[in-house]
């Protein structure tokens, strides 16, 4: 440690621009695999707070407090994904921690992008104890498309269990997926080891299957073991309520011995699967519509923002004391196993709607997220940068053994090919048709990869032809978009493909984030009117199409067209930018409005009646996608002016005002009466995002001829069920009182 005068006249050097020795001043090189990686740890704490620790070389360790200062902890919450320091701690206040002491004497000027930008020490010269271990408390607010997980669960010691795996009872099941049930294999340094099953309950089986992906377990007789084998752990004691076996009670032999297992045998758990995962019609089970809770804005099956239904409303959870225990009550509600993550900060996006639940904190053998203790909260206590995420454990399928991408420039893009069986019965590669290929179809090839999200759904890969296969095997693929594999879609029983050669099939870019577009509800209600416009101020809009088909048939200059206009915000809450499909160089100049439109649809505007048969339309095409504003500490990036880059950067979002024209329905020929208003955002799914059914705002709409009343207006995914049900039954309003 330098103390006193000496650090001082360091600094002092520092400031002025003095030479330093190479001991005193270094800025912290790159780690040699050149991860860094950065956690807050400790108790007790928030998830805003804790001890420092970094992972470098492939070992985390923490700072030490010498001359740390807020500038430093500034730089470190940046890196844990906060948008700022409020204050540091000193002399472990969460507590010391274990391992190296990577950093000491650190002086940063607060504006580095990186820890390993400002002065130090070096990695791992260090003269501290863990007694001086550096804590940091951020602000509670993250920063948007931050990528990386602060994860609050209990820490796994990997040095003594690495993995865990079921063998299957008998070579009958071999092959057979899930395996839910077989003899429990425990992975260490050494190999491949069993658990002695003497003392095991049902209560360990809870957590072994939690592990697999499976929501619960069954009750089996002891079943001892023939297999010569070393058996590493002896007396598991588990409560049911742990995310990991390693967490349990239980008794270790040494390495490379050969305990015995006393009366007993290897240890044998049977699982049982939830109902996505029950062999022969999983897949295609929906999920229970009654069910309470969802996973909203994951790329993958079982991850997720967690959302609850409470009076027919969805909301989110705030993310205060947030942990492995709550998430896992969340992941066995929905049929999958243990929470592996419980992520914080609105990792996989920020919900729109109401926030329900804060300080959550279950025991882990709750049936249902409700019944858990927690606050209810009001709009002061937490923002939806705080939203609760999980990513939890389940079973492997082995999906991604029957489709590849070939001829792409990396392993996240290629040509689409799925392994099928022949007339013959002979399981052989072929392509996928390009017709109608959507990045809706593409978010399924990347999910059942494993790849991530889609960032592209492209129907011609003449540029990826790099295998010899060039047969058709699927065509017609229409897909929801919360399929686990592709042949759960939609498709022509009978292949049937347009454009026959194989540059016509169809290719994914995958990518770790995507953009998630939303549109701001409330505002539509309240800035809707009705304005009788001249034709003689519509020409630009006829060139457009943006006018009912009468319109071509008006006495033009003269008379006037009745508009239906309202403002439209729209929010990007994904975790990367929503940019249009082409690049500037195919956007398309329109002289009259003198802009270019950078996707011809953007947005559809629809009047329905009541029985949904469409009576009057509107449409927007992309000429401006900006960002209009954004949240704090996020900076605009598109702008239209002088040709600029289009798009909506994460935390931004783009203001469509209501006197722009096309921002409108012609509604001369509408009837007086009761109606839907309906708004679908990226309708032809021309852009990938990570979720399309909040693409949809729909309104009650009542027209009496001269004025017009909008009233519950909604995101197409934040009813229940029923309640959406109900609102498509609308039997229209008798008067003008909207309540």
């Amino acid at each position: 440690m330098l103390r006193g005068g000496l650090w001082d006249m360091v600094i002092a050097m520092v400031l002025f621009g003095i030479w330093l020795p190479s001991c005193f001043s270094q800025t912290t090189s790159p780690s040699q695999d050149g991860k860094i990686k950065f956690r807050l740890a400790g108790y007790p704490r928030k998830h805003n707070e804790g001890r420092v620790e970094v992972f470098y070389n492939g070992e985390w360790g923490t700072i030490c407090d010498d001359d740390f200062t807020l500038a430093n902890a500034h730089v470190l919450c940046h890196h844990l994904g906060f948008v700022e320091a409020l204050s540091w701690s000193h002399s472990a206040k969460y507590g010391p921690g274990t391992g190296k002491i990577w950093l000491d004497n650190v002086m940063c000027g607060g504006s580095e992008n990186s820890i390993e930008k400002c002065v130090s020490r070096g990695w791992g010269n260090s003269d501290c104890t863990h007694q001086e271990d550096a804590g940091v408390v951020c602000k509670d607010e993250r920063l948007p498309g931050f990528a990386d997980s602060n994860i609050i669960e209990m820490q796994v010691n990997e040095n003594r269990m690495k993995n865990i795996r079921l063998r299957p009872l008998s070579g009958a099941h071999v092959g057979r997926m899930p395996v839910t049930e077989g003899v429990i294999e425990v992975k260490f340094k050494e190999g491949w080891g069993h658990i002695c099953n003497t003392g095991w309950t049902t209560k360990n089986s809870r957590v072994v299957c939690g592990m697999m992906g499976f929501p619960s377990q069954r009750t089996m007789g002891k079943k001892p073991s023939s297999l010569q084998t070393v058996y590493r752990i002896h007396s598991v004691a588990c409560t049911g309520n742990e995310a990991h076996l390693s967490a349990c009670s239980m008794e270790f032999s040494k390495a490379n011995s050969s305990a015995s297992c006393p009366d007993g045998g290897a240890a044998v758990v049977s699982c049982v699967p939830g109902p996505l995962f029950t062999q022969g019609r999983a897949r295609r089970f929906k999920l229970n519509p009654m069910s309470q809770v969802r996973l909203k804005g994951g790329a993958k099956t079982g991850e997720g923002r967690v959302e609850v239904l409470k009076e027919s409303e969805w909301g989110t959870v705030c993310d205060d004391h947030w942990n492995l225990q709550s998430a896992s009550v969340v992941c066995r509600e929905l049929g999958f196993g243990t929470a592996k993550e419980a992520l914080t900060g609105a990792q996989m996006g920020q919900g729109m709607g109401p926030i329900y639940m804060n300080e959550v904190q279950c025991r882990g053998d709750e049936k249902s997220l409700w019944d858990c203790p927690h606050k209810n909260i009001t709009a002061k206590d937490c923002k939806h940068m705080e939203d609760a995420s999980v990513i939890c454990n389940i079973p492997y399928m082995g999906f991604e053994k029957s489709i590849r991408l070939t001829g792409g420039r990396t392993r996240l893009e290629g040509r689409v090919e799925l392994l099928l069986s022949t007339g013959s019965g002979v399981r052989d590669w072929g392509l996928v048709c390009g017709d109608g290929w959507t990045s809706r179809e593409a978010m399924v090839v990347c999910r059942q990869l494993g790849l991530g999200h889609a960032s592209s759904g492209l129907r011609e890969t003449w540029y990826w032809d790099s295998s010899n296969v060039t047969e058709m095997v699927l065509s017609g693929v229409k897909c929801k978009g919360d399929e686990m594999t592709l042949t759960d879609c939609q498709h022509h029983s009978v292949v049937s493909c347009k454009r026959a050669g194989a540059q016509f099939s169809a290719g994914v870019i995958c990518s770790d984030t995507a953009s998630d577009l939303v549109l701001n509800a409330p505002l539509v209600e309240q800035t809707v009117y009705i304005e009788d416009r001249p034709l003689h101020l519509l020409y630009c809009a006829a060139e457009e199409n943006c006018l009912a088909k009468s319109a071509a048939q008006a006495n033009w200059p003269y008379g006037h067209r009745r508009l239906l206009r309202f403002s439209s915000v729209i929010h990007n809450i994904g975790k990367a930018d929503f940019r249009p499909r082409l690049g500037r160089h195919s956007w398309v100049w329109h002289e009259c409005h003198r802009h270019y439109h950078s996707m011809d649809i953007f947005t559809y505007y629809d009047l329905l009646s009541l029985n949904g048969t469409k009576v009057a339309d509107g449409h927007k095409a992309s000429f401006c996608l900006e960002d209009t504003e954004c949240h704090e500490g996020v900076s605009k990036q598109y702008e239209c002016a002088n040709f600029g880059e289009q798009g909506i950067t994460v935390g931004c979002w783009d203001l469509y005002r209501h006197d722009i024209d096309c921002q409108w329905i012609d509604i001369t020929d509408v009837k007086p009466g009761n109606y839907i208003l309906q708004v679908i955002i990226n309708p032809n799914f021309e852009v990938a995002e990570s979720d399309f059914t909040n693409n949809a705002m729909r309104c009650y709409c009542k027209y009496d001829g001269n004025r017009v009343w909008l009233h519950k207006c909604h995101l197409g995914d934040s009813f229940s069920e029923e309640a959406e049900k109900e609102f498509e039954h609308y039997p229209g309003q008798l008067n003008n009182k909207i309540s």
